[in-house]
């Protein structure tokens, strides 16, 4: 596949993407790792601190095996979801640290071990955290597990 076949590829998957805030978007992929049973999900607002993106997810996964499959079935509900794929992806041959960076939204899916040891919310401790029950708020029509029709 050449190159602007690729760039068409994307351009036509993203044309076809529902129209949602990048808060909303952030918060359907935290429902999705937390259905999928991912810990300590957070969200950081750093769209006054980075012009790279708007939100950050960090996410921890039990096991590298845990890490691989939070990362893919991110991928795949978000495809069947809203015909999108990452922009860019990082996946660590051990499964230790997986980004998928969907432009407005750059998720990390870590092990605890390299949670612990990078302490990136940290690092961004500047940014805005999105409450929890913010996100789950937003995202609950998402859930595998919410009565959707309360």
């Amino acid at each position: 596949m050449t190159i602007k076949t690729q760039q068409q590829e994307i351009y036509n998957i993203m044309e076809n993407t529902v129209n949602i805030t990048s808060e909303k978007f952030a918060s359907i992929i935290a429902r999705i790792l937390d259905d999928n049973k991912a810990q300590d999900i957070v969200i950081l607002n750093v769209s006054n601190v980075c012009s790279l993106s708007d939100y950050f997810i960090i996410a921890t996964g039990s096991s590298t095996p845990h890490v691989r499959g939070l990362t893919e079935t991110v991928r795949k509900k978000i495809k069947d979801i809203f015909k999108r794929i990452p922009m860019g992806e990082e996946t660590e041959k051990q499964n230790r640290w997986n980004l998928l960076d969907y432009g407005e939204v750059v998720v990390h899916i870590m092990h605890s071990v390299e949670r612990e040891n990078y302490k990136i919310e940290k690092f961004w401790s500047h940014a805005l955290t999105l409450d929890r029950e913010v996100w789950e708020k937003e995202s609950k029509e998402y859930s595998i597990y919410e009565d959707k029709n309360k």
